[in-house]
Formats: C-alpha cells, structure tokens, sequence
C-alpha cells in the first residue's frame, strides 16, 4: 500500500488525543453528509417540477409543430399530403386551424381561442388523454373545451336549448354600418370538458376543422398550423429537413422545446440558481473542512516532525493531509447522496410531501448523482489542496 494513503486512512479512522479535534472532524464530515443529501434532494425535487409543469403543455404541443412563417395561416397544396405520407420518421400528422374568438352564453362573456382540428388530431398529442367529463367528439355542431371556460361562462355539457354562442369578426374591408352584422356567429354545444392546469383551462375549445374553417372564410386548404408525431428512432433535424423541402419557407417548424422557449428558459434558470445557492452552502460548509485539516496538522505536528527526518519528502506530508481531506470529503459525499437517494425514493414511493391532493414531484435522476458528487469532489479538492499547503518546512523543522 501508498506510504501517504496509508498514513492518510490511518488519521481518519484514529482518534485524537484531544477531545476537540475529534469533535472538529466529527462535524466537519456530518456537514458533508448533510450539505451533500440537500443539494441532491433539491436537484430531484426541481427535476420532478421541471418534468410536472412542462407535461401541461405536453398535452398541447405535438413532437415537431409547422407555423406560418408570415402572417396567421397557410395553405397545404395537394401534392405536400402525398409527400407527407411517404416521409420516413413521421407516426401521424393532423391539420389544425386557429383563431381568437368571442364567447357569449346567457349575457356572460369571454375571449378564448377556437382550435379546429382534424380526426388525426387524438393521434398525434393524445390531447384525449386529458377529459375530464364527457368524451372527445367534435363536429359541426359539437365541441370540447376546458373547465375553466365552463366555470366562467356558466356552462353545463349538452346544453341544446341554450348553447355557447361562438363571435368572430368578418373578414372584409367595409364599415360595420355597411353589414348587416359584423360577426360570423356558431352555437356550440359542449360535449367534453378537458382540464390541465388553469390557465390552459381558459384558452381554449376544440371542434371541427372545417367548421372553423368555414367561420373564418377560409378555405380548405388554409391551416394555422400542422402537428407531427414522430418516430423516436429518427432523428428531428433530419425530419426538419425533409419538411422543409416539402414546404420551402413559407412554414418555420419548431420542435416542443422550441414551443415552449420561455418556460424551459424559466425553469432552467431558476434549476441553475438553486444549484449555485447549495453549492455556496457547501463551500462555506468546506471551509469546515480545511480547519479540520489544519487542527489536525497541529496535533499530529510531532509526528509529521519523526516522518520528516526518517526520510520523508514535504511533498508525501502534504500529500497525507490532502488525501486525507479527499477521503472525509469523498466519504462525505457519497454518504449524503446515499441518504437522498433513500428518502427521493420514499418520497416516490409513499408520497410523505404532499402540494394540495398531489404528491410532490420528485425524480431520481443519474445525472444528478454525478452533479453532486462531481461538486463534492472539486470542492473537496480545492479545500484539501488549501488545507495541506499549511505544511512547510519551516513547520517542522526545529
């Protein structure tokens, strides 16, 4: 065995003569245990919330989404169908058009979005997945929209006699003194009610892409927007490419990360702050440890003294106390990360931390075991390298 890590594992599992030290190294290695479990713990818990507020617009937003590259719609010539179908890495892809409407029911109003899809729509996001009440079926004369827009208009499902009243403004160049009436009108009777998260809830009711189409003044061929599942095993940039010959500029496409820039900016920012705030704690926590080295530098000083002049190099004493802050930093570490992976996976499990009815979220990641413990390490690195440059020769010389 390494003459340095022998001594080096020796010093940490012996005690000190004074009683001091040994409550020194006993705190110095319980902060490492705890300061390492926290930044875990809190790293999982923003993986979980990272994971819970992007899956609400999951609900919504399809792998790879085509957009008007100017203006609110385009047109799908006949030929870019045929193209489609034979593209390779595609699953399913829907049409949908959409449009900010007004909603009347019983002199209550609101202002939400009519989202006209096709009967590839389900298959594409699944969006299904998320009624509440009621089932998926649109059509002329039938929709789905959200809780909340039903709370606030006062709606119930299958209301025939008295049905939501959908306003859009006619397209056109004229006075509205010229028109007999400015708006396009559509009674809708709600069929489903879908719920995701609040705000979601207000935005939107879902029918029959012709129909919107036909409230518009659009024709069939006009679209806001084209949805596409793809195959997992083909990459995206490639099928972005493939699109893009089909359609030229006239669409930009945008993956479901790209849809959601500012939300994944948001959180992604606040996952780096969180971090940087633990690591601070642990680096003043690790401050800890090069005082634990340097007391035990001093107690130990007659025997560094005895090694030094039985041939001992300052280079092997200094590399003692730095392996020696390596293995109270490591051991540190891994036990803190042991602690947190036990209670995430409880938390998993039983669901103890509870936000409303639901079980915090929480993720047991690989990545970010390697976070903590690549931390742990370089912090422990500088702190046993700042602790073991105490050593000179004018130290243990006479």
């Amino acid at each position: 065995m390494n003459f340095t890590y022998y001594i080096a594992q020796r010093y940490v599992r012996s005690k000190s003569s004074q009683n001091a030290v040994n409550i020194i190294n006993f705190i110095t290695f319980l902060v490492t245990v705890i300061g390492s479990a926290a930044l875990f713990i809190v790293l999982s818990g923003f993986s979980g919330l990272k994971t819970f507020s992007l899956s609400f617009s999951n609900s919504f937003d399809p792998d790879l989404k085509a957009l008007p590259a100017t203006g609110k719609f385009f047109s799908i010539p006949e030929e870019a169908f045929e193209a489609l179908n034979n593209l390779e890495g595609i699953v399913s892809y829907s049409r949908e058009i959409e449009e900010k409407v007004y909603l009347t029911h019983k002199e209550t109003g609101d202002i939400a979005s009519i989202k006209g899809v096709d009967n590839f729509y389900q298959k594409t996001i699944g969006v299904d997945s998320t009624i509440i009440s009621g089932n998926w079926t649109i059509d002329e004369k039938r929709g789905v929209a959200g809780v909340g827009i039903m709370r606030l208009l006062n709606l119930t499902q299958n209301q025939f006699r008295n049905p939501l009243v959908i306003l859009v403004p006619k397209p056109g160049k004229g006075t509205l003194s010229q028109q007999t009436s400015p708006y396009n009108e559509l009674p809708m009777v709600i069929g489903g009610i879908y719920s995701v998260e609040e705000n979601l809830d207000k935005k939107y009711i879902f029918t029959d892409i012709t129909t919107v189409q036909h409230l518009l003044e659009k024709d069939s061929t006009q679209v806001s927007g084209l949805n596409f599942k793809l195959n997992e095993s083909k990459n995206i940039s490639e099928v972005k490419t493939e699109i893009k010959k089909i359609f030229g500029d006239t669409v930009i496409l945008k993956d479901r990360q790209e849809l959601n820039s500012s939300l994944h900016r948001m959180l992604n920012t606040e996952n780096l702050a969180t971090y940087l705030i633990f690591t601070l704690v642990l680096v003043i926590a690790l401050f800890n440890v090069v005082g634990a080295i340097i007391m035990m530098i001093l107690d130990k000083l007659s025997n560094l003294k005895t090694m030094y002049n039985f041939g001992a190099t300052l280079k092997e004493l200094r590399r003692i106390y730095f392996i020696q802050g390596m293995l109270v930093t490591g051991a540190g570490g891994l036990i803190g990360v042991l602690i947190g992976i036990l209670l995430i996976s409880s938390q998993l499990l039983f669901g103890w931390v509870k936000i409303g009815y639901i079980d915090y979220p929480v993720e047991l990641k690989l990545v970010n075991i390697l976070v903590v413990l690549a931390t742990i390490f370089v912090l422990g690195l500088i702190a046993s390298k700042i602790a073991s440059s105490r050593i000179s020769k004018k130290l243990i010389t006479p």
